[in-house]
């Protein structure tokens, strides 16, 4: 059995691009030739700006929408030449939990009917038994068997996740997605999801795909991370070392961006030039050197490829090992900020008018 799980090669998904009487759409490239793998067993995670194309990626993974070009591998299974027939097999063994738990559940159905729903689908059990499998499902995720009688309009957030969870789960997954599975819930109620995903992934046996610009949770749940920049892979690596010694300049600002929770620790972020630039219309070479303060020519003119520097850790920057040699993207020294607001603050009262 092959380690690797689910691959991706050069997957390409375009929206626009039509043309009208008038005037012709323009072409979002929300993403651009992505290449990956996930290994059976591991916490996989794709993390970046809002619009990087993340989400759009994990769709096309499970071929919830189609793409333009490129090859995913399921298990053995080209997911993008399946038949119907075959992608509905697929879907039994590929399933997702959704970041709105409250548009993805039917609100017409109660929460026996939408977990008996994937059961009956995919003939997992049929008459008594299909009742015991989801009174199962709830205890699994945390909930009581008498919930199965109310609908989803009933619970708060946390308990519909819960319940989006119990419904991806009931076909037995090998593979499951979790698309910002926390961004739209309480503070309080994130933890106890993202506790309950690890216990179900340990319990179940379960290789996990999560989409999230949080990288609190990332950093806590993950093995592997993905880095996203406009429709792009522009570093992967063991968690450990994204975090420990980030490449890419654009990971940096991401590391950087972290709030601290400390007010002593509280950084002088440098923030990015200038906002992301369009899908529709990316720049040449490296789609982020119009924010790197460290781009030089080549960095304009020729695209960088995704190249390993390292046992676990690939970066498509045309200056990455330049940069770590230089030691440019230093590690945060908290004394060092505070000097800096101690002399800002010294120098502003200097400035007031007596």
């Amino acid at each position: 059995m092959s380690d690797v799980i689910l691959s991706a090669r050069d997957v390409t998904k375009h929206f626009g691009g039509q043309r009208s009487l008038f005037r012709r759409e323009p072409l979002v490239r929300a993403v651009d030739g992505v290449s990956l793998e996930i290994r059976r067993g591991e916490t996989f995670a794709i993390v970046g700006e809002s619009g990087c194309g993340k989400s759009t990626l994990a769709r096309l993974l499970l071929r919830l929408i189609e793409p333009n070009a490129g090859q995913v591998m399921f298990d053995g299974t080209d997911v993008t030449a399946a038949s119907p027939e075959a992608l509905r097999r697929l879907r039994r063994d590929m399933q997702i939990v959704f970041q709105d738990p409250f548009s993805s559940l039917n609100p017409r159905m109660t929460v026996g009917e939408l977990i008996e729903e994937p059961i009956r689908t995919h003939d997992l059990a049929t008459g008594a038994a299909v009742q015991v499998e989801i009174d199962r499902m709830l205890r699994l995720v945390g909930l009581l068997p008498e919930h199965a009688r109310r609908y989803p309009h009933e619970f708060s957030g946390g308990q519909r996740q819960r319940i989006g969870i119990a419904r991806a789960l009931a076909s037995r997954p090998k593979l499951l997605l979790g698309d910002e599975p926390v961004s739209a819930l309480d503070v309080s109620i994130r933890a106890q999801i993202i506790n309950l995903l690890e216990d179900l992934k340990e319990e179940l046996d379960l290789t996990v795909l999560l989409v999230s610009h949080d990288l609190g949770v990332v950093r806590h749940t993950a093995d592997r991370v993905a880095v996203m920049y406009l429709g792009e892979i522009v570093e992967l690596a063991a968690v450990e070392t994204l975090f420990e010694s980030p490449a890419h300049p654009y990971t940096r600002a991401l590391m950087l961006a972290i709030p601290a929770q400390d007010p002593s620790m509280r950084r002088d972020t440098p923030l990015l030039d200038g906002d992301p630039p369009s899908p529709s219309n990316p720049p040449s070479g490296c789609r982020f050197h119009t924010r790197c303060p460290h781009a030089i020519v080549i960095c304009r003119e020729q695209k960088p490829a995704l190249a390993a520097i390292g046992p676990d850790q690939s970066v498509a920057c045309h200056r990455a090992a330049e940069l770590s040699a230089r030691d440019v993207l230093p590690a945060f020294d908290p004394s060092a900020v505070r000097q800096r607001r101690i002399a800002l603050f010294a120098q502003a009262s200097a400035d007031k008018p007596a």
